[in-house]
């Protein structure tokens, strides 16, 4: 059961940002070929969790008029789909959804992905993805992306495909869907579903670029990647069935054997066409009937290849000690630049379920078990424990395995302790049963989650519902409306029993096979012996990392001072929203809509943002941002942030902007008087705690060497330090220097930006006006005026680097054959020239479709060369266009080239009225759909309580922002992209040297 608006039960706070991201990047197999570091979803199920439930009902019989989705099934059907089959097969699901207005989100969904490829075939699935938008029935050569955009469509956002070893899925998001356009886009579909032009020409045409594709996501990523599949999944096909492919596979593909595949899968049985969108049913259904019934049934249908079962092995260790599966073979990766990092995973053979009430009750279980076996070992890695983070999480993957991940980062290389660590609190957890207050402090985080995805359900867009449907199909699940998901959880707390949980521990760490996987940075430092042997050893069970449970309460902590009225409420000019103004200084906006029932956005800004900084302050401002708010505020600290905050919808993200911090949050109605509490004490009553702090810098130490092992990692970790020409303010700090770090400086630092200059307060959404008015007085109104800020702050300046001279070459550790190369023209800043930057965005689209056609089509030499820009509203320098790809580095002067001409071409003639067309329509559509909603109001507004200059230029955004002239586009481009003015950069491998691209007139640019 996949509920279409279901959250996962999450955190309300987030220890370390820096910790989480750490663990998903290297501990989890990637299987999508899109991002290849990406985890598997949250929505995969246990086979096994239906065996405890005897006691409930039964799955109701397949009935003959039951939809298609839900036969077998007695889970409640969510009456807003309505599913049919065409008589050749091809099942369909449509569905009426408003929001965002006039958008229609369509997927075709083909059950074939990687593991249906043959050895010879490997990358097949991935490969006809590219040529089905190459060219088609409809649809001529390289002509699916302009003619989308003229629909208003944005490519890689609203046209795009995805490839997973189970499946390929198109998805089209149509923004002005009016009937005309939606038939024109069926039409487009059914043409690339069943009559793409497979030709040994366009193969030839668009090999290039899945290669470079492949290329992006190369180096220690990728071989890390390969290793862990082979690994986790010996002896299955998914261990060598990465969507991307070979190149020795892909290179050997001819018109005759990608035709083959074609033939074999796409096929109007294997298909599922969703739509969910601004549209009646009638309408959308008779749309699917009217292009897709003549889909041709071609010979018998091919079975599914097997995917095999994970199998101990004759060499697995059979051993007790809390190792409930059987250890088999492990792996070892060595990469230098890399940090370590351990896995290993309890496998079981996945199974086809019959989706029902009691199976869903089962993974509710199943997912108390392991939220507090991670809050555990959350507590033991807070309290400075041998490993930074480590989580479990049970998953389906790809039909091919019921997985139990053990994810671990340790901070040292004492690996084998940690991992015994590890075990031991596991261990705990399947001797002993949870206590039962530990039970219900995880029920009561999935309540909410489950309560909020009822409130929320009218603000789903039709883009994921459609994503839910699909991704239910992935799992051979069913989809559930919010508020059955809701029934069923109400219905099964008697459920959750200390006993349960502890048997369903024990169901998660059972099965065929334990195997294990570990990075590590230096040679001769483990190898699959010795993980196998650290994996088999018996453990003690420790039960010392047991989380106490007591309540708090927000009644129980103490006021932040006298409540206040406001002393002015004026109109915006800007819909119903509201500035608030109180006497300390704090100003407020306001919007009470309820056009988003159940949410509500809350954001805080205050200070200086980067200007509050010293030139040797790197390292504190780093440690900030991952840290400042674990540190707590006044008598919570890390822990107590979470406990006052169980079972309410809250939350604390941290931001430094350039010229100011931000507190922000999704909350609800009920919770927004305490969310802002929070915020409040946090300024009021900052807390120093060291252990977040010490955390943070072990974070950070672990992922420095990481960033120079690919042109990306190298990007992150230096162009902002040389966007702002060297400005040592914005340099990623080395290990040394955070180490050298210390508490005292850190406060001294923090504190008094913490409590002096400017507060603005937003609150957006389904709010009661009178009571957060009333909230806003009893926290941020009744705060101490605060100090200015200094003039020192208010001085800072902002420099750019100085065009002219050769690029600027920095190296990366990674692939041989992985480079990246920018070009930069600066541009400006401030409000005063807002109009303008939003013309440079027309202009940089422009740009970018171009630099897409040249580089991507013609050369094929990158696969996503794009060009962005910036403009910092609050400073009055800083703002650039930016031309980037990612190549190989014999193509770095290509690049170049291509990025020279397209700017002296837009310098010397205007562009077309149709180029400039599909720029500004998808624009339109883009900006039309984002004032649905209150957040993208919130942020186009922000700073207006101290300019209302701000408010003002939210009036002209749609216009300045989608209508234009040739003549003014080409006016604006021999403004800014002039030779002599633009820097360059580019990112080699170690040991290659640039072979330096002929110069513009006027030179290149140099920081």
């Amino acid at each position: 059961m996949k509920s279409v608006s279901r959250p996962a039960p999450l955190r309300s706070f987030a220890s370390v940002a820096a910790v989480v991201s750490l663990a998903a990047v290297f501990m989890v197999p990637a299987l999508d070929a899109k991002t290849p570091a990406k985890a598997p979803a949250h929505h995969a199920k246990a086979h096994h969790a239906t065996a405890h439930h005897a006691a409930a009902k039964p799955p109701a019989p397949s009935t003959p008029d039951a939809p298609w989705l839900y036969r077998g099934s007695d889970v409640p059907q969510d009456k807003a789909w309505v599913f049919g089959t065409l008589p050749n097969g091809l099942r369909y699901a449509v569905r009426k959804n408003g929001v965002p207005p006039g958008q229609v989100s369509i997927r075709v969904r083909i059950d074939a992905g990687s593991l249906n490829e043959r050895d010879h075939e490997r990358g097949f699935a991935h490969l006809i993805e590219h040529l089905v938008f190459r060219q088609s029935k409809y649809l001529g050569e390289a002509q699916a992306i302009p003619t989308w955009q003229r629909l208003g469509a944005t490519f890689g956002s609203d046209t795009n495909a995805e490839t997973t070893p189970t499946s390929t899925t198109y998805k089209i998001d149509l923004p002005q869907a009016t009937p005309a356009a939606l038939d024109e886009s069926f039409k487009l579909l059914s043409g690339m579903m069943i009559a793409p032009s497979l030709s040994t020409a366009n193969i030839r045409a668009e090999l290039p670029i899945v290669l470079a594709e492949k290329r992006e996501h190369g180096g220690a990523g990728e071989r890390v990647d390969a290793k862990m599949r082979a690994t986790l999944f010996g002896g299955q096909p998914l261990a060598q069935r990465e969507p991307i492919g070979t190149e020795a596979t892909l290179n050997a593909a001819s018109q005759v054997s990608v035709r083959a595949f074609h033939a074999r899968w796409y096929r109007p049985g294997n298909a599922v066409v969703i739509v969910a969108g601004d549209a009646s049913t009638d309408d959308l259904a008779a749309l699917v009937r009217r292009w897709f019934s003549d889909w041709p049934v071609s010979g018998p249908q091919s079975a599914p290849p097997s995917f095999g079962i994970p199998l101990a092995g004759p060499d697995a260790i059979k051993t007790g000690g809390g190792a409930l599966a059987p250890i088999g073979s492990g792996g070892v990766q060595v990469e230098a630049d890399l940090p370590r990092s351990v896995t290993w995973a309890v496998l079981r053979p996945w199974q086809q379920i019959t989706d029902s009430i009691a199976y869903n009750q089962g993974l509710m279980i199943d997912h108390v078990a392991q939220e507090i076996i991670n809050r555990r070992l959350e507590t033991r890695a807070r309290s400075g424990g041998s490993f930074l983070v480590a989580r479990i999480n049970q998953q389906k993957i790809s039909r091919s395995s019921d997985a139990t991940y053990i994810s671990v980062a340790p901070t040292g290389p004492n690996w084998q302790a940690v991992v015994k660590d590890v075990r031991a609190v596991i261990a705990d957890a399947l001797a002993s049963p949870p206590s039962q207050a530990e039970i219900d402090r995880e029920l009561a985080e999935m309540r909410i989650a489950y309560a909020n995805g009822v409130e929320q359900r009218d603000l789903l867009p039709g883009a994921q519902v459609a994503d839910d449907l699909v991704q239910a199909l992935d799992i051979r699940e069913t989809v559930a409306a919010p508020e059955a998901v809701l029934a069923i959880f109400d219905s099964s707390v008697k459920l959750f029993t200390p006993a349960a949980v502890q048997d369903h521990t024990r169901q998660l760490f059972s099965g065929a096979v334990t195997r294990g996987f570990m990075i590590t940075p230096v040679m001769g430092e483990a190898n699959a012996a010795a993980l196998r042997s650290a994996l088999a050893v018996p453990v003690a069970a420790d039960g010392s990392a047991r989380v106490e449970v007591k309540v708090l309460r927000f009644a129980d902590l103490p006021p932040l001072g006298t409540p206040q009225r406001p002393a002015a409420v004026s109109q915006t000019g800007l819909s119903a929203i509201e500035q608030v103004d109180f006497a300390n200084g704090v100003k407020a906006q306001i919007w009470a809509t309820d056009d988003e029932p159940g949410r509500v956005t809350v954001k805080v800004r205050f200070g200086a943002g980067y200007r509050a900084f010293g030139p040797d302050d790197a390292p504190y401002i780093a440690l900030g941002a991952t840290s400042l708010i674990s540190q707590g505020l006044g008598s919570l600290g890390e822990d107590g942030l979470e406990r006052i905050a169980t079972g309410r919808k809250m939350g604390f993200d941290f931001s430094i902007g350039e010229a100011s911090f931000s507190f922000s949050a999704d909350t609800r109605r009920e919770d927004v008087a305490d969310q802002l509490y929070l915020f409040a004490a946090k300024l009021a009553q900052p807390r120093w705690d060291e252990a977040p702090l010490q955390r943070a810098k072990v974070s950070a130490r672990l992922q420095y060497d990481s960033m120079a092992a690919s042109p990306q990692g190298v990007l992150a970790r230096d162009l902002d330090w040389l966007e702002h020409n060297r400005d040592p303010r914005y340099r990623v700090p080395t290990p040394a220097e955070i180490e050298a770090a210390t508490p005292d400086r850190f406060r001294a630092l923090w504190e008094p930006i913490l409590l002096s200059g400017p507060i603005e307060v937003q609150v957006f959404g389904d709010i009661d006006h009178d009571q957060t008015i009333a909230a806003l007085g009893k926290t941020f109104g009744a705060l101490a005026t605060r100090p200015p800020l200094s003039d020192a702050m208010l001085a800072s300046q902002e420099s750019v680097p100085v065009g002219g001279g050769p690029p600027l070459v920095l190296t990366h550790r990674g692939d041989a054959a992985q480079a990246a190369a920018l070009v930069f023209w600066p541009t400006g800043g401030g409000i005063a020239g807002v109009t303008e930057s939003r013309q440079l965005r027309i202009l940089a689209e422009l740009f970018s479709n171009r630099l897409m056609d040249r580089m991507r089509d013609k050369l094929g030499a990158a696969y996503s060369p794009q060009v962005y820009t910036t403009w910092p509203v609050d400073l009055p320098v800083g703002g650039a266009v930016i031309a980037m790809a990612q190549v190989q580095p014999r193509d770095v002067p290509a690049f170049y080239a291509a990025a020279d001409a397209i700017a002296a071409a837009l310098v010397a003639n205007p562009p077309s009225a149709d180029e400039l067309a599909r720029v500004t329509e998808p624009l339109k559509q883009q900006i039309t759909r984002a004032f649905t909603a209150s957040s993208y109001f919130m942020y186009q507004i922000e700073g207006a309580t101290r300019d209302a200059r701000r408010y003002a230029a939210l009036h002209t955004l749609l216009p300045d922002s989608t209508v234009t002239t040739p003549q003014a586009m080409q006016a604006l481009a021999a403004k800014y992209l002039v030779a002599g003015q633009s820097w360059r950069l580019v990112v080699l491998p170690q040991g290659q040297e640039l072979v330096v691209a002929p110069a513009p007139s006027g030179g290149v640019g140099q920081p």
